[in-house]
């Protein structure tokens, strides 16, 4: 193991680290590399670019999952490679960016956590290389492909392929519950369903542990049956995933913030 990196198949590397989990992707090739994720402020972008030197000199490209702030905010330490997205991650991250910086920061700042001052100077640094459905990059002679599944954790989520390793974004949590804050539960289990059609060997959730293809089938079964119960105003104060979860679910199909209500609540 180089700079905290984990090869989990031939020249494709896993870098799990302690902030928030996070998971980044390495895939070597002969006289090129490329990176998935970017971590959240310009220092931890810094510090990836660092460790993927402890493994490889090579020229690098970037992909990034989707358009939360811990997958793409330290873009700028890769430049000025190319950087990969699905277009609509492009434009969330257009649209929201300083909103996220907004919250993060505010939430750092109540922790005491001087990360706080590094998102807030972060520069945003959009995708320039957009996909809309699929796309396959050679890097280095291997062939890495770029999915787009559907609607999911965001509206707008990349999954990576390189042999039997697949890098699936936040589409995959572990030891944590599914993210709910942008994320489309109603279609959510489709997506995992087509991602699960391409599993051929390891999963890298985008945070956690390292998963298989049971694990991805388990979280695509307790999402549909969220789904089932949104779908039918059925009673949410029990359920896949926590309360927290299922309500922020219900809010993003309702369209707003649920009252106890629509949780079976009084």
């Amino acid at each position: 193991m180089n700079a905290g990196w984990r090869e989990i198949g031939d020249r494709v590397f896993v870098r799990r680290h302690r902030e928030l989990d996070l998971n980044c992707g390495l895939v070597v090739g002969e006289g090129a590399c490329l990176v998935v994720d970017t971590r959240s402020h310009l220092g931890e972008g810094r510090a990836l670019a660092e460790a993927v030197r402890a493994v490889t000199p090579h020229p690098w490209t970037v992909v990034n999952t989707h358009a939360h702030h811990d997958h793409c905010f330290g873009n700028a330490a890769f430049r000025p490679a190319a950087v990969w997205a699905h277009r609509g991650c492009a434009a969330m991250l257009a649209d929201t960016a300083e909103q996220q910086r907004a919250a993060v920061v505010h939430d750092l700042l109540a922790a005491g956590d001087p990360a706080a001052e590094l998102v807030a100077t972060a520069p945003v640094d959009l995708p320039d290389h957009l996909v809309d459905d699929a796309a396959a990059l050679d890097v280095g002679g291997r062939t890495v492909s770029l999915r787009y599944l559907g609607r999911g954790h965001t509206g707008a989520d990349l999954v990576v392929a390189v042999d039997d390793v697949l890098f699936a974004g936040d589409l995959v949590e572990e030891g944590a519950p599914p993210a709910m804050e942008d994320a489309y539960p109603l279609e959510w289990p489709a997506t995992l369903t087509a991602l699960l059609a391409m599993v051929l060997g390891p999963v890298v959730p985008g945070h956690g542990a390292l998963v298989d293809e049971a694990f991805v089938a388990a979280q695509r079964d307790e999402l549909a049956e969220l789904a089932r119960l949104l779908t039918g105003h059925h009673d949410l104060s029990s359920g896949p995933f926590d309360e927290d979860t299922r309500r922020m679910a219900a809010g993003r199909v309702y369209g707003r913030r649920p009252r106890s209500a629509d949780l079976g609540g009084a």
